[in-house]
């Protein structure tokens, strides 16, 4: 079945495990859906969504297809889509600036202000929640797909947004990788789904104790941190493991 009037199909095929693999755009969103072969109409499979690759879907796709065929043989459909501004989407204006700010004090050894995050951060978190969401309806407009849903991955302040205002998700696992504005603390209090969070305990574009900080002030009842050393490429297979275990107990 072609995918609902909202997306547009641009490929398709099927990966060696069976895994079906569709590329779509959602206006000018880029995005990729996988599913496993069991999904069909008559026997709909959750969905979790991969966060927003911040270096651009085609950059990543190694590692999001890797997720995304795991995902698969838990039983799981998986999509991502482009984050604004990256990728294969047009530059934006508005976290150019910020951008190249964050990535000369990160290069430089030189803390990264509070000025350069909110600028950078606050307006993707606007834009990007409620692209996700509307994604959202497309996807699960799909008869091949229901719920419940789940987050993993991506800019971890768009996945508290979403975590507070979309009720379809029932449970995220969160990788505290990015930098994270202030006004973000108070809408983690807000959380109250079950939260996986991964640390990487030397991430070099990250700061582990604000990091440690965003966890504390999540307002779930079951949340657990996972912090292993290494940088921010370094994530253990067991890491790995660990998350997907998570999505089963709590999306099936």
């Amino acid at each position: 079945m072609d995918l609902p009037s909202a997306l547009h199909l641009t490929s398709e095929q099927h990966l060696d495990d069976g895994v079906r693999e569709r590329e779509f755009t959602l206006g000018e969103i880029p995005g990729i859906l996988w599913t496993p072969a069991s999904a069909a109409a008559s026997a709909p499979v959750p969905l979790i969504l991969l966060g927003h690759p911040p270096l651009g879907v085609r950059k990543m796709y190694p590692r999001l297809v890797a997720r995304a065929r795991r995902a698969a043989a838990d039983g799981f459909a998986a999509a991502t889509i482009e984050l604004p501004g990256s990728g294969d989407r047009p530059r934006w204006a508005a976290v150019e600036q910020p951008r190249a700010d964050m990535r000369r004090a990160v290069q430089a050894g030189e803390p990264v202000s509070d000025e350069i995050i909110d600028a950078l951060v606050l307006p993707l978190v606007d834009k990007a929640v409620p692209e996700w969401r509307t994604a959202l309806d497309a996807l699960l407009s799909l008869p091949e797909i229901g719920g419940p849903v789940g987050y993993s991955g991506g800019v971890i302040s768009i996945g508290v947004r979403l975590a507070v205002v979309e009720p379809r998700i029932a449970a995220a696992g969160l990788f505290a990788g990015s930098f994270v504005p202030r006004a973000m603390f108070e809408e983690a209090r807000q959380v109250t789904i079950p939260l996986h969070v991964l640390l990487q305990w030397d991430d070099e574009g990250n700061h582990r104790q604000a990091s440690l900080d965003l966890f504390d002030a999540f307002g779930s009842k079951e949340k657990s941190l996972h912090a292993n050393m290494g940088g921010h490429a370094g994530v253990p297979q067991f890491a790995g493991d660990a998350a997907a275990q998570f999505f089963t107990r709590h999306l099936k």
